[in-house]
């Protein structure tokens, strides 16, 4: 069973980041939960949909790697700028709403620095069972 909708102003963390960053649903903003938009499977807009998380660590990102190069195999984070590459993936059963299937607690995306972002905090707040 799939959990909570992830909304606008809900929570991401990332692996290889040092901070939460808030989340913001642009694919589809007439989808409302608790009257705020939710998120599709398409909202993966790295710097608009998803902001960065901070301080990257993560070798697989070339600032990071170069950093840590020069610093003779310190690691250096580096200020994190997302690339992803796909769409969000489900951890579960799917909940659709105008034939778009949303993003729920439990799914994840990924970076391609090697990172996986998921849900800290959907950002809703009303749940609601049959």
């Amino acid at each position: 069973m799939s959990g909570p909708v992830l909304v606008s102003g809900g929570i991401l963390t990332c692996t290889f980041g040092a901070m939460p960053s808030t989340f913001t649903a642009l694919a589809n903003p007439t989808v409302q939960v608790d009257g705020k938009p939710a998120a599709t499977m398409m909202d993966n807009a790295p710097l608009m949909s998803i902001q960065p998380f901070g301080l990257c660590t993560s070798l697989a990102n070339p600032m990071v790697a170069a950093a840590t190069a020069a610093a003779l195999g310190i690691l250096q984070p580096q200020p994190c700028l997302p690339v992803i590459p796909g769409p969000w993936v489900a951890g579960g059963q799917k909940i659709r709403s105008g034939g778009k299937a949303l993003v729920c607690q439990g799914d994840c995306i990924m970076c391609a620095y090697a990172g996986t972002i998921s849900i800290a905090n959907s950002g809703q707040t009303k749940v609601i069972t049959n």
